[in-house]
């Protein structure tokens, strides 16, 4: 089978990673990268670091993996559009609503397979939750709650934690529940003296009643990356640090210890951690993207599951921008339809 030419905007961070990736995935050749920040050249045995994307184009390129600033990548995506070149976007898929809609619409009206670099999708704790939430092994989903917490990354300069950080765990909270956002509240601070929000926290209502709360901030020295899913028959934890999830079971005896019987809500039971294969989530979520590519469509491949479409892309950008409208009236921000309706 002939290897897919990939090319790759962008060399921060995460575009370092996607590079290292990308020249050892089995089936692509990385065919050459872009950097619109001009950041210095990649190892001399790598790709060659071109001038522009047109450059890039001109390779005549299968797929682009844009890992620039998020400001850029409406700018970068129509033109990959335009050129018949499908994409794999970096999280969030834009800085705004109407640019996340240009793109969805731009890919979707050629055709093209898109998707959005949401990896936690690809984390092996939360693909083993999402499955046996399906499996209906929790019963009724009560809540999620999510935690998000660490020092400041550097790498980001253009948005704020809710955009950066909270995304994450808004794509996350609709994949594994199967429901989507109706309702949003939060608070956000700016501490460290930038111009964006630092901390967040939020709490929500998904379709189907069940309750969700975020809460983000990269102002503290404690790293945690925390899912947590409570049903009618226990409760789910995913680390996402260590890919690793715990199971806390509701037990079918009742406490005999009166004075225990007194503070505990309701029966304890068997604790599980369970043990998954843990595979690297970037590695699998380019596999993922280059069989859609392949395939020609962003259907359900593999074991990992379907890659983040667009449309899904653009909805969290709007439950992110209800997050920062909320904040800033101080009321419950309500969502329909992907339409932000008010406060209240």
């Amino acid at each position: 089978m002939t290897a897919l030419r990939a090319g790759l905007v962008g060399l921060g961070a995460m575009g370092r990673n996607h590079a290292r990736v990308l020249s050892a995935l089995d089936g692509v050749e990385l065919a050459g990268v872009v950097d619109p920040a001009g950041r210095p050249e990649i190892a001399p045995h790598g790709p060659p670091l071109l001038g522009s994307l047109d450059e890039l184009l001109a390779l005549g390129i299968d797929y682009a993996v844009v890992a620039c600033p998020t400001a850029l990548h409406e700018e970068v995506g129509l033109r990959l559009a335009e050129a018949g070149v499908a994409a794999l976007i970096e999280k969030p898929l834009a800085d705004s609503v109407a640019a996340a809609e240009r793109l969805a619409t731009a890919f979707e009206s050629r055709g093209l397979v898109a998707g959005v670099g949401h990896i936690e999708r690809y984390n092996p704790a939360l693909q083993s939750l999402r499955a046996r939430l399906e499996a209906g092994e929790l019963g009724e989903v009560f809540q999620v709650v999510t935690r998000r917490q660490g020092p400041f990354p550097h790498r980001i300069a253009d948005v704020g934690v809710v955009k950066d950080l909270a995304t994450h765990d808004i794509d996350l909270t609709t994949w594994v529940t199967g429901q989507d956002y109706v309702s949003i509240s939060a608070h956000t601070v700016a501490r460290s003296g930038r111009p964006h929000e630092d901390m967040v926290a939020a709490v929500g209502r998904l379709a189907d009643d069940s309750m969700v709360s975020h809460l983000v901030n990269w102002l503290s020295p404690l790293k945690e990356r925390t899912t947590v899913v409570t049903g009618e028959r226990g409760c789910c934890v995913a680390d996402t640090l260590t890919a690793d999830l715990t199971f806390y079971a509701n037990g079918e005896f009742g406490t005999q210890w009166e004075a225990l019987r007194t503070f505990v809500g309701v029966s304890q039971g068997d604790m599980i951690r369970y043990a998954i294969p843990k595979p690297e989530p970037l590695l699998t979520e380019h596999e993922r993207f280059r069989d859609a590519v392949r395939a020609g469509t962003g259907a359900a491949v593999g074991p990992a599951g379907d890659i983040v479409t667009l449309r899904q892309g653009l909805r969290t950008v709007q439950v992110s921008a209800a997050v920062l409208e909320s904040a800033k009236v101080g009321g419950t921000v309500s969502l329909q339809d992907g339409e932000v309706l008010g406060a209240g």
